[in-house]
């Protein structure tokens, strides 16, 4: 396990009721100035992989891509991390129907107005928007999957439904899948064209 894993899973722990000296021993030796808190591994997938594109170490610069579980979780992670915790600055990047929540988390948190940015749905809609539903659907054969995605289309429930939001369920029908291609996604993406919430995050940090 990376050191940074090993904080992921020290403020896991302490989120979930443990002891937080590890984690603040770990962000201490870290040198953590900033936490990202994300709903979930999907998101993560993404930020690591625009990271990447973009030659940067977030773990190097002081920043820790978190994960958490569930955006209800939101507030418990930015007390735990914010000026009553850790002393980490704060930013998010969640989806709209979770906007209120770490809207509140971070207000309380003291991060300013312009950390938080939102998806419309959520990020796999932001991204397959960018590139277009043929481009991801080609992706998707790609990556082997061309007969999983015909079988989907072809349910009575995907009838009469756009195609990017046949696409954006698809992407969520498996365990793993959109972690896997949150990677995916980001990696074709042209960067001119990178969504303004995941643009907007990567210029904050």
């Amino acid at each position: 396990m990376t050191d940074m894993g090993a904080l992921r899973k020290a403020v896991t722990a302490w989120a979930a009721g443990g002891p937080g000296g590890p984690a603040q021993d770990l962000a201490d030796r870290l040198l953590v100035h900033t936490a990202v808190l994300l709903e979930g591994p999907s998101d993560a997938a993404a930020v690591d992989a625009m990271a990447a594109r973009h030659g940067r170490d977030l773990a190097a610069e002081g920043v820790c891509v978190l994960p958490m579980g569930g955006a209800m979780s939101v507030g418990r992670f930015a007390d735990l991390l914010g000026p009553s915790g850790l002393g980490l600055s704060l930013v998010g990047l969640c989806d709209e129907r979770e906007q209120d929540f770490y809207a509140r988390a971070l207000k309380r948190a003291d991060a300013p107005p312009h950390s938080l940015f939102v998806c419309a749905a959520d990020l796999e809609d932001e991204l397959i928007r960018a590139l277009g539903v043929s481009a991801v659907t080609e992706l998707v054969e790609a990556e082997g999957e061309s007969r999983r995605l015909q079988t989907f289309l072809q349910q009575p429930a995907q009838q009469g439904r756009a195609a990017q939001q046949q696409l954006r369920r698809f992407l969520g029908t498996k365990a793993g899948r959109k972690i896997r291609y949150g990677r995916v996604l980001v990696e074709a993406l042209d960067p001119a064209r990178t969504p303004a919430p995941l643009a907007g995050l990567f210029a904050a940090l």
